[in-house]
């Protein structure tokens, strides 16, 4: 399919052409990523059109917004001089409840989290006073379309324009992260990814943070993403006043249910083999875990907090004041009503509940139990 060639050239000269102007893609060290990248979906067995037209057209919007992002760096030099303070960010491993204690804790008036269209359209453009963003309004469209086509995956994963999203749509825009959440699991991307050095893609991706914290700044940004496990060193490098949430929930539980994310996001494919997916979706996770804590303890225990999935599930509104004890965030009255509130209008479950099991994917409970043995012991974890 030529129209849609998985080459760097093939890719960038199609950016080039959507950007309309810019020419610079800003430092190289991005294209490395983008070449396995691209090998990567090249390569990958049973794609469909669809599939590969879907990935194409994604990889030529991430260098466009490069592009464009490029153009108002060098517009606006006192954009890379902001500085983002104190941030607080949630991570773990998936499925865990960091989604909804990110939504949570997003209810708090001074809580600035990421939103899911800025994270696809972190780029400033001019609008006249009033006008509202129309890569917003695409975006917005964009979901609610989605959202009445494939119901069974917002029981899994709700998702909005306007809602708190993983900031995995701004590491993107580096070519050096976890991209859709299934390219990891891909040869050759999966074994590139994990012998890199992260701080260059982290770089880049906290310029993008302060471009977006430069149009609509915020008094504490909120960020989350299970992905930050790959980068504990580096995130405490880059903000040296970090909040790190780290949430906790019974393995086996977890990794079912990242198993049944991993297989929805799979949908671009024609035929896999869903008994393969578990032990690759097991391995990848479990090694994220091990690099993540192994970093944590290497930095002052203030710097750190954690949550068992049992006490959010329980009690959000307790998991959330251990939070913001820890830290000594400011909580007065109007925070506390803003959480309550949003507890009571979101219950678990909201949006329906999914079923899955270990078996469907080619995974046990001693599978799992042995493979993350030293986790459960150290959290005292359940595995029932």
């Amino acid at each position: 399919m030529t129209e849609f060639a998985f080459t760097e050239k093939a890719v960038t000269e199609a950016a080039l052409a959507a950007a309309g102007g810019p020419s610079d893609f800003g430092e190289d060290g991005f294209r490395d990523g983008l070449r396995v990248l691209l090998e990567t979906y090249e390569k990958a067995a049973g794609y469909n059109d669809k599939g590969r037209k879907r990935s194409w057209r994604r990889v030529v919007q991430l260098l466009t917004v490069r592009l464009k992002a490029q153009a108002a760096f060098a517009a606006h030099p006192q954009i890379r001089e902001r500085e983002i303070r104190s941030p607080v960010y949630l991570t773990g491993l998936p499925r865990t409840g960091t989604s909804a204690l990110f939504n949570l804790l997003a209810a708090d008036p001074s809580a600035r989290p990421l939103l899911l269209w800025e994270g696809v359209f972190p780029d400033p453009i001019e609008l006249e006073p009033g006008q509202e963003d129309p890569r917003f309004l695409a975006t917005k469209a964009h979901y609610d379309r989605m959202r009445e086509e494939d119901p069974e995956f917002t029981k899994i994963h709700f998702a909005s324009a306007e809602t708190p999203e993983e900031c995995v749509l701004l590491q993107a825009h580096a070519f050096c992260d976890v991209q859709m959440g299934v390219e990891i699991l891909m040869e050759p991307y999966a074994s590139w990814f994990q012998e890199q050095d992260l701080r260059r893609a982290y770089a880049y991706y906290r310029d993008l943070l302060k471009m977006i914290d430069w149009q609509r700044p915020g008094d504490r940004w909120l960020l989350k993403s299970p992905a930050h496990l790959w980068a504990i060193d580096v995130l405490a490098e880059m903000f040296p006043d970090v909040c790190l949430v780290f949430t906790h929930r019974n393995p086996l539980q977890a990794m079912a249910s990242a198993c049944s994310l991993t297989d929805a996001l799979m949908k671009d494919r024609e035929s896999y083999d869903k008994a393969r997916l578990g032990p690759l979706v097991l391995e990848y996770y479990a090694r994220s875990l091990e690099r993540g804590l192994a970093a944590r303890d290497a930095l002052d225990e203030r710097r750190y907090v954690d949550v068992d999935y049992r006490v959010f599930v329980s009690d959000p509104l307790a998991a959330a004041e251990r939070i913001y004890a820890h830290f000594e965030l400011p909580k007065g009255p109007e925070v506390e009503k803003a959480l309550r509130d949003h507890v009571e209008a979101h219950p678990q479950n909201k949006h329906g509940r999914h079923e899955y099991t270990l078996a469907e994917f080619g995974l046990s409970p001693e599978h799992v139990k042995d493979r993350m043995a030293d986790y459960i012991r150290r959290f005292d974890l359940p595995t029932d």
